[in-house]
């Protein structure tokens, strides 16, 4: 299911409207961030190549650089995160007849599920990537089409809050409390973030769609 960027987007509504436990909601919500940062990297191809924006054009194709990177480490994010899960599967799958055997799947379990909660994180601090750079678009992208860097701003903020439901779940059954201390702080500061990003995104735009 690593493929899932190669398949038609009905099927990959079809899939993910199955009984199949991948893509789940850490996958789905990287693959929205994508449209997410698309919708920033629109704009900013509207603006450039045009007489009118060429003194902020070397600003905007420095974004759209910003917003490749962006979805092709989203790309890679979803597969890890897919891949995460069947890696737990296989930990929960492990023999536990003997003391040894619970340890070794009770050490491999520990280990897929601070996997698990990782990769959303990643695919959170990904979103803020890309809200930075819708934040920076706003005031410099076409005005015909800033509204769109909104709609990124939107999508990419309520997929942070989104992406880290696949991480907060993981957290208690991982014993490592300074580990989960640590993500309890960092999915706190990631989101706040996330909404004031979107917030003076906004703003911005509001200004200059008025």
């Amino acid at each position: 299911m690593s493929d899932i960027f190669e398949q038609s987007f009905s099927d990959v509504l079809k899939v993910s409207a199955s009984n199949a436990p991948t893509p789940g909601g850490g996958s789905v919500s990287g693959m929205v961030a994508c449209f997410g940062a698309a919708m920033a990297a629109m704009v900013g191809n509207l603006t450039v190549g045009k007489e009118k924006f060429k003194d902020v054009e070397p600003a905007v194709r420095e974004i759209l650089t910003g917003t490749e990177k962006v979805m092709a480490e989203l790309k890679t994010l979803v597969a890890s995160d897919m891949a995460g899960f069947d890696n737990f599967m296989q930990a929960f799958r492990m023999p536990k007849g003997t003391d040894e055997e619970k340890q070794e799947r009770e050490d491999a379990l520990q280990a897929a599920s601070k996997k698990a909660t990782d990769t959303p994180l990643a695919i959170a601090r990904a979103c803020l990537a890309g809200l930075e750079l819708a934040a920076r678009l706003a005031p410099l992208g076409n005005k015909m089409a800033i509204s769109d860097d909104g709609v990124a701003a939107y999508v990419l903020e309520a997929c942070v809050p989104a992406v880290l439901l696949s991480a907060e779940i993981n957290l208690p059954g991982i014993k490592d409390s300074a580990y989960v201390e640590k993500v309890v702080a960092e999915k706190e500061q990631l989101k706040a973030k996330a909404r004031a990003l979107r917030d003076n995104t906004l703003k911005v735009v509001a200004e200059r769609m008025a």
